[in-house]
């Protein structure tokens, strides 16, 4: 019996990218003889990647989506037919056994081709809001699995979001000591974590910098990731013996990041929401004021089961970090009690009950 031939869409952004290859980890955990393909396209983060991660990647033609209904809706039925033609050829030459795709730009003509190529369709929707290619995905697909309870597709189960293994089996308390001196900093003060994904945030690097007088003084430190193109943003360093404000272009361990902070202020992305919940990292969620709503939605459950706080970009200062930020994290048994509702309200182990889900409509 050949193995199992398994095709994985989900190029462009990280949030297609990283529960997409948290799955191939769990899928090649479970046998290591299935044969897994990821598709992307020559534009998106996953041509460096996924070759990096050590899985095979095929190119497909994009097919961008509009956001909301509006003209560009009429061009992408043009737009769709070679792709699927290609991507359907494909699937045949891997003889998949079956697609699954995270949504976005790649997914759509690889749901459509596998419809014509007779495969069938595994769904994953990382956000509280779908986007257009998993709700005609969710259409055609024999299971669809959710991240948040409450998101409107049919036939929806909950899993959660498939996260690495380096996350998902972070013990934050475990590694603070190592994770502290890895950042410069002290082993015991108060940590904020800063940060606005990989490009970083501007409003986000504004406030916190207004913000650094007063998150120092009251003995809070600070490890802020402003974003590779964001060289202007600088704090002066601090004066001996108080806290240090750590400024880094970018973070390449996201779970030393994780174990060295008490508190992080970040945007809510669905994997941002889902790793802070996983680790038990209580946050103050900033949701991108752009897109349809969704990074508020992915925060909100969190923030109503007591593990963060939410405040609307345009509301974000610092004023505010030193009137709400500052108070939680000076204060110990307040800060444990939000870090202890984030975890209880995170999931760890979505990417093997997706595997679980994928290799069940595989073997038919």
């Amino acid at each position: 019996m050949s193995p199992l031939s398994i095709a994985l869409a989900g190029g462009g952004t990280g949030g297609h990218i990283e529960p997409m290859l948290a799955l191939a980890d769990a899928l090649r955990r479970r046998d290591d003889d299935l044969t897994i393909t990821c598709l992307g396209t020559a534009r998106g983060m996953e041509t460096r990647i996924v070759p990096a991660r050590g899985y095979d990647l095929r190119l497909i033609p994009p097919v961008p989506l509009p956001r909301k209904p509006t003209l560009d809706l009429l061009k992408v039925p043009g737009r769709v037919v070679g792709a699927v033609r290609q991507t359907a050829a494909l699937l045949r030459e891997l003889d998949a056994d079956v697609v699954v795709g995270f949504g976005g730009y790649v997914a759509l003509p690889a749901y459509l081709a596998a419809r014509r190529a007779h495969v069938p369709v595994v769904v994953h929707e990382q956000n509280a809001l779908p986007g257009l290619a998993n709700r005609i995905g969710a259409r055609l697909a024999a299971r669809v699995a959710v991240t948040a309870p409450g998101t409107p597709l049919r036939h929806a189960e909950v899993v959660g979001m498939p996260l690495r293994g380096a996350i998902s089996g972070l013990d934050r308390a475990a590694r603070r000591a190592e994770a502290r001196a890895e950042f410069d900093l002290d082993a015991d003060r108060p940590t904020l974590l800063v940060f606005g994904g990989s490009q970083g945030a501007a409003s986000l690097n504004r406030a916190a910098v207004g913000a650094a007088d007063a998150l120092t003084a009251a003995g809070v430190q600070v490890l802020h990731a402003r974003g590779p193109k964001n060289t202007d943003v600088e704090v002066p360093a601090r004066p001996a013996g108080e806290a240090p404000y750590v400024v880094v272009d970018y973070l390449d361990r996201m779970d030393l990041a994780y174990a060295a902070a008490d508190l992080a202020l970040c945007r809510s992305g669905a994997v941002t929401v889902a790793e802070v919940a996983a680790v038990g990292l209580p946050a103050a969620f900033v949701p991108l004021p752009i897109g349809n709503g969704e990074q508020r939605r992915n925060a909100q459950p969190l923030v109503d089961a007591g593990g963060g706080l939410l405040v609307e970009d345009a509301d974000l200062s610092p004023a505010w970090i030193e009137q709400h930020v500052v108070p939680l994290l000076t204060d110990a048994d307040r800060l444990a009690g939000f870090a202890a509702h984030a975890k209880a309200a995170g999931a760890r182990d979505a990417d093997e009950k997706l595997a679980e889900i994928v290799l069940e409509v595989a073997r038919g």
